[in-house]
């Protein structure tokens, strides 16, 4: 018979298999992913004192990761007056909004531009795909030595929670090199579904395994691990996370909100707004899981970086977005959830302005890029900052991926500029030390 060690001498992987095989042979039920690690009680509340007039409006956040470095010259940042050699074929169309621009490939989004705010004069030092990622996702550098917590793993750290049984940060079609909760607790990780179509799978009592049965083989578990907990649950981190798989567990399972992952209860109707493709849907569940309370909703849609045919790139993916993006907007403001939802559309960096003729394609480009804001409080129908007419440099407002994070965390309402200890006794925040709130994006 072998010996379980010294909860201390787990490692990380080995603390998530044990729960998961725990979870099956105890409860009869199979957990997804890391789920073992979900769920945040309430935590930290924001002090209203801190919060500057247009913050702390929204509720949840729903952040739309464009992975690859999307191109900003042929989406939010087009120059029409450029050569070329730096525009390409990409037409530059009027908005809704006075003064907001868009690539020709955002039609859709022109019709809703009077919701958004582009933010033009992101800049970053960060070239690399995983590094940029990284650095956005959580204000800081990637290290050997430590994981920094994810934007969404602050938030759910610092917000309490809206819905006892469901996660409050949850990521869509974003793998395995995503952050999650870094050096938090293992409570404040995320639950990670792969396909949203497909829904959130394994989380239902086994066919064989009666109510009686199951509740039964819980009261055993407790009572087996009665001394075992006496002894540690205190004082050992990964004990209590331990403990808590099984109770969220069976929130979870018993949770009428369960249904939030079934894409079938749409209508065709609605498919048909969002789209057909994987990204689509998966912005659909997003919708569908602020509409329950969960505070943060990450979902990635990969495949932009176009080194190559950058101009056939952009016409076989930016009208996936285009259309998913423009149908959230939508319908949230027709269900009234738009002014208390946060939409982020994020990437790592940008791409270069002038075009690699012989591939027709760009580069990596992190000196100057875009991101879009709505709902939420964000006062729409905007453009803050400004790049050159070429789009190479940042010339007005320059913001970095702190200024932000620290921009989402006001916008929820939670202390950007506090400071949390890891477990080396370092001091972090969610908008790094340098991070600012872009205050003036607010209505």
């Amino acid at each position: 018979m072998s010996i379980m060690p010294h909860p201390d001498k787990l490692d990380e992987v080995t603390r998530r298999s044990f729960m998961a095989s725990a979870a099956r042979s105890c409860l009869g039920v199979t957990i997804a992913g890391s789920a073992a690690e979900l769920f945040s009680p309430s935590a930290l509340a924001a002090d209203p004192a801190t919060i500057a007039k247009g913050g702390g409006k929204a509720k949840s956040v729903i952040y739309l990761f464009m992975s690859g470095g999307m191109t900003h010259l042929d989406t939010f940042d087009p120059k029409p007056g450029a050569p070329d050699e730096f525009r390409g074929p990409t037409e530059t169309i009027k908005t809704k909004a006075d003064g907001v621009r868009l690539g020709h490939y955002m039609s859709k989004l022109a019709g809703q531009a009077d919701k958004i705010a582009l933010v033009n004069s992101m800049t970053s030092t960060q070239g690399a795909h995983g590094p940029g990622r990284y650095f956005m996702r959580t204000s800081y550098t990637q290290r050997s030595s430590l994981v920094h917590p994810s934007n969404g793993a602050w938030i759910t750290r610092l917000k309490q929670r809206a819905n006892d049984s469901l996660p409050s940060f949850v990521t869509v079609g974003s793998g395995n090199g995503h952050p999650a909760a870094g050096f938090f607790e293992p409570q404040y990780a995320p639950l990670p579904v792969g396909d949203a179509s497909s829904g959130l799978q394994n989380v239902r009592r086994l066919r064989q395994v009666s109510e009686s049965q199951f509740n039964k083989q819980l009261a055993l578990r407790q009572l087996l691990d009665k001394q075992f907990d006496a002894q540690f649950h205190k004082g050992q981190k990964n004990v209590r996370a331990y403990n808590q798989v099984f109770e969220e567990a069976v929130k979870l399972m018993e949770s009428k909100d369960l249904e939030a992952f079934d894409l079938k209860k749409e209508s065709s109707r609605v498919h048909s707004a969002y789209g057909d493709h994987n990204f689509s849907k998966g912005v659909l569940l997003a919708r569908r899981l602020v509409e329950r309370g969960v505070r943060f909703i990450d979902v990635e849609f990969g495949g932009f970086d176009w080194h190559n045919d950058n101009f056939d790139q952009c016409e076989q993916k930016l009208p996936v977005l285009d259309q998913a993006l423009s149908a959230l907007l939508g319908d949230l403001e027709a269900k009234g959830l738009l002014e208390t939802t946060l939409v982020v559309v994020a990437t790592e960096f940008g791409r270069t302005p002038k075009i690699v003729q012989a591939r027709s394609g760009r580069n990596h480009f992190p000196k100057a890029f875009s991101y879009l804001l709505a709902g939420g409080g964000i006062k729409g129908g905007q453009v803050y900052g400004k790049t050159d007419e070429t789009g190479s440099n940042v010339v007005e407002n320059p913001v970095s991926g702190p200024d932000f994070n620290a921009t989402i965390g006001f916008a929820m309402g939670v202390p950007h500029d506090l400071t949390i200890m890891s477990p080396s006794r370092r001091p972090f925040r969610l908008g790094a030390r340098e991070g600012a709130p872009l205050t003036q994006l607010f209505g």
